[in-house]
């Protein structure tokens, strides 16, 4: 199948995916679907192919593609909105790993520890990896980064905030059940932080992923 939800609208788009799943488990064959639409790939496919200039980035499955970005491009090409990215450095004391963030300074998680020790990753300036959704608001001192409300947008069980951080574009995705009515005016600034188990740690120069 090459991209034939493309010329649908978004509910019908919606209404097909979902025929199309139940189609390929009735017939119980292998479907191979191209398409440039990431929701698609997400939700229709077993495992993913993502290619580009004509070459394998990474094959997993969604899940896999998701959590695991091999590089920048699999990071940026999945996930929506799209992950943010900041420069940052990886540091290590008393043999734990930390990341410092303009200024902000966060303890990784016990899994990043012993993946990153695993491959002998010593101290070094990083691209730093944070989906939107893996951003909080709950104060952390010393992990609190800093950024100026540009565009607040409502889309009923979240609030997407895009931010002005660090002369860098930043979306957070806030829950409405997490904010007790609080509102985010334009020009308002917001403190926010990074979750230690769903940073992604990327080679600045070459885009790989630290941890894999």
């Amino acid at each position: 199948m090459d991209e034939p939800l493309s010329n649908l609208d978004a509910k019908l788009r919606n209404q097909m995916r979902a025929e199309i799943i139940k189609l390929r488990q009735r017939i119980n064959t292998t479907f191979i679907y191209v398409t440039h639409d990431q929701t698609e790939a997400m939700t229709l496919g077993d495992r993913i192919v993502i290619m580009k200039d004509g070459e394998v980035q990474q094959i997993g499955t969604p899940q896999e593609v998701f959590n695991a970005p091999v590089n920048t491009f699999v990071a940026g090409f999945i996930g929506m909105p799209r992950m943010n990215m900041f420069g940052g450095e990886l540091l290590k004391e008393n043999g734990k790993y930390y990341v410092d963030v303009m200024g902000a300074k966060i303890l990784l998680s016990e899994d990043k520890q012993a993946r990153l020790a695993a491959k002998n990753i010593e101290p070094r300036p990083v691209s730093v990896g944070a989906r939107p959704e893996h951003i909080s608001l709950d104060h952390v001192d010393g992990a609190m980064m800093e950024g100026v409300v540009e565009v607040s947008e409502m889309m009923g069980s979240s609030v997407h905030l895009h931010l002005n951080a660090y002369g860098r574009d930043c979306i957070i995705i806030v829950p409405t059940l997490d904010l007790e009515n609080a509102t985010f005016d334009i020009g308002s600034k917001v403190e926010f932080t990074l979750a230690p188990n769903a940073i992604h740690l990327f080679d600045p120069e070459t885009g790989k992923n630290l941890e894999y």
